[in-house]
């Protein structure tokens, strides 16, 4: 991977851990929306500033909001 994304790398595995954190969201929903905004928002500020430099196929996963396929790519499981 590609020094350069490692930052967007874990901004991806943050957003899925988050939304799969089913106790969290049952304890405090409105925090929980909360989190999910702000590691949104993040990944979308993080996807602008490289999108120069992406790969296409990892600018399209996305641009489309396929985070797992996006974090598969950067794992080299999706090239």
């Amino acid at each position: 991977m590609n020094p350069e994304f490692a930052p967007l790398h874990a901004l991806l595995r943050q957003r899925l851990e988050t939304i799969a954190d089913h106790a969290f969201r049952d304890r405090d929903p409105a925090a929980h929306l909360k989190a999910l905004q702000t590691v949104s928002e993040a990944l979308t500020a993080e996807h602008q500033r490289l999108k120069p430099q992406l790969p296409s196929r990892l600018n399209h996963f996305l641009t489309q909001s396929s985070l797992v396929k996006a974090l598969d790519y950067l794992e080299g499981r999706g090239e």
